[in-house]
């Protein structure tokens, strides 16, 4: 799978990120990151609710992400072309519709890439807007002990792997929790176990795909509130039976990313 830039698609590794086209989500190629390419659209969803998950924002270049406060984007490092000074990114908010005359849009100022991202592991990333977005944020998970149970992806990625066009309207679907042992049956050693996260059915059918990538996963805590524990990463193909999506595991995170927002 691969969200967006790299999720997956017709490649047998690629993260799931779409490029941007001309024409507003016409997310044609896969820009391969690294070993861990992927494609990103949600497979098997049905569209979402106007502001049903009203942190979601989409990114000009095709990826997905949440809003972690309202002047900051949390994303896949993999959608990023680097850290500094960034205002050519233009993010879309407000809306599940992104063809709605009441979508909230907002450029970029910088980007903050994971410390030592390579391609491998650590795929998160920070968006600093050059405004507020008046919209909830959501919140991170700091433990793990929301990483396992049901969870809901949603994303404007391809519902169908190789599809490369993306659609404006964002889906959602929920997926099961995956353990590290029964991922690796198929990953084997790629999995980066510590750092990632993976979901989805044995049989396949519903997984995020090409586009989707930087788009959270998350559920619901104690309080009944949203949290995200995921972030749309990489794996092989979308929905294919057998193979489940990798995610970044955000609670490992969750020091890290605090301190760079803090920072930015």
């Amino acid at each position: 799978m691969t969200h967006i830039a790299t999720r997956r698609t017709g490649l047998s590794l690629a993260k799931r990120a779409a490029a941007a086209g001309a024409v507003a989500l016409a997310v044609a190629s896969l820009q391969p990151v690294s070993a861990h390419a992927a494609d990103t659209r949600v497979i098997g969803g049905k569209p979402a609710a106007q502001n049903e998950f009203p942190f979601m924002v989409h990114l000009s270049m095709g990826c997905g992400g949440a809003l972690y406060k309202k002047d900051i984007v949390l994303t896949a490092a993999h959608c990023m072309e680097g850290s500094g000074n960034n205002t050519r990114i233009t993010v879309t908010a407000g809306v599940a519709d992104l063809n709605s005359s009441a979508a909230i849009k907002v450029k970029s100022t910088k980007v903050k890439v994971a410390p030592g991202y390579d391609g491998t592991g650590k795929d998160w990333a920070l968006i600093k807007l050059a405004r507020p977005i008046d919209k909830p944020t959501l919140k991170i998970a700091t433990t793990n002990r929301y990483n396992r149970g049901m969870f809901t992806i949603a994303g404007w990625g391809d519902t169908k792997e190789g599809a490369g066009t993306g659609t404006t309207k964002l889906q959602k679907a929920t997926v099961p929790f995956v353990s590290d042992r029964a991922c690796k049956w198929h990953y084997g050693n790629r999995l980066v176990s510590a750092e990632e996260l993976c979901a989805g059915y044995q049989s396949g059918s519903i997984d995020t795909c090409q586009g989707d990538s930087g788009g959270p996963m998350f559920r619901k805590d104690d309080a009944g509130k949203w949290i995200q524990v995921g972030i749309v990463s990489w794996g092989d193909g979308c929905a294919r039976t057998g193979v489940p999506g990798v995610y970044t595991e955000v609670s490992h995170f969750a020091k890290d990313i605090a301190r760079a927002a803090s920072a930015l």
